[in-house]
């Protein structure tokens, strides 16, 4: 079922490539463009028409009689009918996470130089942020918490939440989730079309700064072509973990993390690497023995012989190197000196150390955001945090004589460059 590959076969860079490689039909690829900016130029046009036109078409639910809308009250009312474990499954996870971002939150700075010159920093949170939470084929009340409480932390001013409804109908712990979060307002939208009506605005929705949120391929296309009229989160891929395992922790275990990232969809990628061969075996003897047990063991098959793999290295140090080509959206590392290897590890969107630390915990309510980088992207990006909620303001305040210094030296520069009103516009501060 799992693909084996051993570092020491002399394709094995070639395969290794090959199994991360994960690019979808282009011919679909160019298709689902051309109709997502059909639909965002409908709707930046003709505003709530067409995102009534598009609701009714895709989700077979009517605004003109339900509203666009999802009042507050609704949402308070969700809180309080949801079952009581629920609710308080929630209210754990929002403590956690927002506990965890509080200590991401930044400051603005400055300092003086001896002539007086002052130089900083301002930070400022972003006025609306609109958040995109997945309502179709399943509901992700997590990914509320995950998106509207760093944003919440941060201190943006609106946060404007849109998930479709299917048939009209809500999920009651997506919108429990969203009163919990204190997210502002909630719009019954989704699709492409809830993308471009947050980018431009329309009569009931207002523009926003920034879109965060996972969705299907129709939204990530959306942001990735609103991107610069806002700015975006990231364009995620499939979900992944990279298992860095041996003897010491139960196969079983490892087996059951894998599971739980191939139930995903068949896109998801579940990857054990080992230097113990034996170890490996163990685990393929789990995977057999549990898969037939899962309530999703089609999906999950289907994934693991599609992407999964395992690796298994001669020596203990190709770990981390290949680690860090993989660069994976989860790694778990559950060996004997897991800590060792977790501090010369480079690529990662979160490392998960020692095998309590399951990735599912991270998922929901271990603290640290799960929205996080994939496809390798984690070699130059990070997870959503506080950070990505505030913008970054650079303030300059020369003194006379700091000016005429800076002055004579920026000069030199722009005449270097042909740039004379820069030059002479420099020259003015003179002394």
């Amino acid at each position: 079922m799992l693909t084996r590959l051993q570092s020491k076969d002399s394709n094995f860079k070639a395969s290794l490539c090959a199994l991360l490689q994960r690019d979808g039909d282009d011919s679909r690829q160019a298709e689902i463009q051309a109709q997502v900016a059909k639909i965002i130029n409908e709707v930046r046009v003709r505003g709530d028409l067409a995102l009534a036109e598009f609701t009714l078409q895709f989700d077979r639910c009517d605004l003109g009689s339900l509203g666009v809308e999802i009042d507050n009250e609704k949402l308070q009312a969700a809180l309080k009918t949801i079952d009581a474990k629920q609710r308080e499954a929630l209210e754990y996870a929002a403590q956690r996470i927002r506990d965890y971002h509080l200590k991401q939150r930044q400051e603005s700075w400055q300092y003086s130089e001896a002539d007086g010159t002052l130089l900083g920093q301002k930070i400022t949170p972003l006025q609306k942020v609109g958040l995109y939470v997945p309502g179709g084929k399943a509901a992700y009340p997590s990914s509320v918490l995950m998106n509207a409480l760093p944003a919440k932390v941060a201190g943006v001013e609106e946060l404007i939440m849109v998930t479709p409804t299917p048939d009209g109908e809500s999920n009651a712990m997506v919108l429990a989730a969203a009163a919990i979060a204190g997210v502002d307002r909630v719009f019954r939208i989704g699709g492409a079309q809830a993308v471009a009506a947050l980018a431009y605005g329309t009569q009931s929705i207002p523009a926003v700064d920034k879109i965060t949120g996972p969705g299907n391929a129709w939204v990530a296309t959306a942001k990735q072509q609103v991107f610069g009229k806002v700015g975006i989160d990231m364009i995620a891929g499939p979900s992944e973990v990279l298992i860095i395992a041996d003897s010491s922790v139960n196969p079983d275990w490892v087996a059951m993390d894998l599971f739980a990232q191939a139930e995903h969809d068949e896109q998801a990628q579940a990857i054990l690497l080992t230097a113990d061969s034996a170890f490996a075996d163990a685990v393929v003897d789990s995977i057999n023995n549990l898969l037939p047990q899962m309530e999703r063991h089609e999906i999950i098959a289907a994934s693991l012989k599609k992407n999964g793999a395992i690796i298994e290295v001669e020596h203990a140090s190709e770990l981390v190197e290949i680690a860090d080509v993989i660069a994976a959206e989860h790694l778990e590392i559950f060996t004997a000196d897991a800590d060792q290897l977790a501090a010369d590890i480079k690529h990662a969107g979160a490392i998960f150390i020692g095998q309590h630390s399951a990735e599912s915990l991270g998922d929901y309510c271990a603290g640290p955001n799960h929205v996080l980088p994939t496809s390798g992207t984690a070699r130059f990006s990070s997870p959503l945090g506080v950070y990505d909620f505030q913008k970054r303001t650079s303030i300059i305040k020369a003194s006379a004589q700091g000016a005429s210094a800076m002055a004579e030296q920026a000069s030199v520069l722009a005449r270097g460059e042909s740039l004379t009103a820069h030059a002479r516009s420099a020259e003015y501060r003179l002394k």
